[in-house]
């Protein structure tokens, strides 16, 4: 009966897997076919059942970590992160106080606010992005390009 309920959990981890693909459940499955390991062997269910966990804590902490890195596919940046540190031209003037501001990132036009809140930007001024809070990024004096 032991035996059935390990087949039964590895199947049901290994279903769980490939519905998900999470890398959650994989780990367990290893644990269970362990765990059934030791039925076939003679075990009682409690050395099953600590061979269940070991073997699934033991996976889970030595493999999980590896498996995220090399079989996940690696994280694209989004458009908003891509803007942080780039130069962008002012289209409207940038002042904080008034909440007035746009600038033009790659033909898109964006809210802007100074990301110090007393400097004021002069519509067509070249700034860099800082920060990106929501839908406004927030700009700096570029250190490339005089202001004028």
């Amino acid at each position: 009966m032991e035996a059935i309920l390990w087949i039964v959990l590895i199947i049901g981890f290994a279903v769980a897997e490939i519905i998900t693909v999470g890398l959650t459940s994989i780990w367990f499955a290893g644990g269970a076919l362990a765990a059934l390991l030791c039925c076939a062997a003679g075990l009682g269910f409690f050395w099953q059942f600590l061979a269940f966990v070991t073997v699934s804590l033991i996976l889970l902490y030595f493999t999980r970590p590896w498996a995220l890195r090399y079989l996940k596919p690696h994280l694209i940046r989004t458009n908003y992160e891509r803007v942080i540190g780039e130069n962008v031209c002012l289209t409207e003037t940038v002042d904080n106080l008034k909440g007035t501001g746009t600038a033009v990132y790659r033909g898109q036009e964006w809210t802007a606010r100074a990301y110090e809140e007393e400097r004021i930007f002069e519509a067509g001024a070249i700034v860099t992005v800082k920060e990106i809070r929501g839908v406004t990024m927030y700009v700096a004096e570029s250190p490339i390009m005089p202001q004028r």
